[in-house]
């Protein structure tokens, strides 16, 4: 019986699982030869050959420069083809919305920043996502409908049974039980919904110090502190997408919080957020403590506190208190999920570096019983929205890049 086109192992389905192989070896080597490709694909030169010719005329492939530096002529190479197709991300914060478009290679073409303080009442959600995504567009000089999918990244997580999004009392006007339909309506491309947490982890996991772990926790600490959970490769959402909600968990060190779906806090938050880290400076004695944001404060004290050099400084003690506190949350989720690596990520981490980080590590030696790896973050500039990018062109790349169809 002759196979279908779906049936595993036949001509069609093997020749697509090449040419995938191949468009994801010009993704991460750039421009290659076709005697290259087939190198690192094991085909022979006729078989690699039909295959560039194949994704060529797909519109998958371009033909761009040749090899140089090698007696003859040169060897014509090939690279993915750009436009190919497009993804975008954004990133909602209450304070702005920040959205970008990278083409099928992973480069930025656009970005736009919408700041949304005061307007949330005024300007409905499902406007400020479509004036936050058509900048961004025409940045790249790109039309709505040439964007392929986007993933959006907000605190808390969507409930999928309700549709509604919980662990976020902070985001007004994203609580709508409609909303999602109203997005779905004035966009014309699939959209999807992600914690920003995770989309930092997803970040992390592509680009930078989780990569190539399948197992490990993204601790993040800026606006609100949470965590991303990935086991066997995969992020862990829960039931309700609330997992790594971390900043609701019960702690040592601090009162115990009640009622925190409406207080939009917990202990661990109280404890170690970035929102306490003002006050605890003060307490310890640091005399300049800055004025601002409380978000841009607390990074500008921790990454003064890395510089200290003395014990009896009063910015080392906030370092390593800050520390202390930060374990005793780390060491519950330690204990019960046992990962590889730990990821300190979000600006009030990132800013301590490897200060910090050795720290929290040697706190966490005392505090429990595993002995997980810990790295500061790599992705630093706008982890969520490059998580968002990364998780939008993953699912694109999957689709654009099927031949067998």
């Amino acid at each position: 019986m002759a196979g279908t086109a779906g049936t595993p192992g036949t001509p069609r389905v093997l020749r697509a699982m090449n040419d995938r192989a191949a468009l994801d070896l010009l993704l991460e080597h750039g421009p290659l030869s076709r005697t290259r490709i087939g190198k690192l694909t094991g085909l022979s030169k006729p078989t690699a050959s039909q295959l560039l010719a194949r994704l060529e005329a797909a519109g998958l492939v371009l033909a761009g420069g040749t090899t140089e530096g090698r007696p003859g002529p040169g060897a014509q190479l090939y690279e993915v083809n750009p436009a190919a197709a497009y993804a975008a991300g954004i990133d909602v914060t209450p304070d702005r919305i920040l959205a970008a478009v990278a083409d099928v290679t992973g480069r930025t073409v656009g970005r736009y920043e919408l700041p949304t303080p005061g307007r949330r009442a005024a300007t409905p959600v499902v406007q400020q996502v479509t004036d936050a995504l058509d900048g961004a567009v025409k940045a790249a000089g790109l039309a709505r409908a040439d964007v392929h999918r986007l993933v959006i990244g907000t605190p808390g997580a969507f409930d999928p049974g309700t549709g509604r999004l919980r662990y976020a009392s902070h985001l007004p006007g994203w609580h709508s039980p409609t909303l999602l339909d109203e997005l779905a309506a004035a966009l014309p491309m699939p959209v999807e919904y992600e914690n920003d947490v995770n989309l930092a982890a997803v970040a992390e996991q592509r680009l930078g110090a989780a990569r190539g772990h399948e197992d490990f926790v993204l601790l993040w600490n800026q606006e609100g502190l949470g965590a991303a959970l990935v086991l066997g490769g995969r992020l862990h959402r829960g039931w309700t997408g609330g997992a790594g909600e971390v900043g609701f968990l019960p702690v040592p060190g601090a009162p115990l919080v009640r009622k925190v779906s409406r207080t939009g806090s917990g202990g661990f938050q109280e404890l170690a957020g970035s929102q306490a880290l003002p006050g605890l400076a003060r307490e310890l004695g640091v005399a300049d403590v800055p004025s601002g944001p409380y978000t841009e404060v607390a990074a500008a004290l921790v990454a003064r506190a890395a510089q200290a050099g003395t014990d009896d400084d009063p910015h080392r003690r906030l370092l390593q208190t800050y520390a202390t506190r930060l374990a005793t949350g780390l060491a519950s989720l330690v204990s019960v999920l046992d990962p590889e690596l730990v990821v300190l990520s979000g600006t009030s981490l990132t800013a301590g570096g490897e200060a910090l980080r050795d720290l929290v590590r040697d706190e966490l030696e005392e505090l429990a019983a595993s002995r997980p790896r810990l790295a500061v973050g790599d992705v630093t500039e706008h982890p969520v929205l490059r998580g968002a990018l990364e998780s939008a062109l993953a699912t694109t790349r999957d689709e654009v890049f099927d031949t067998s169809r």
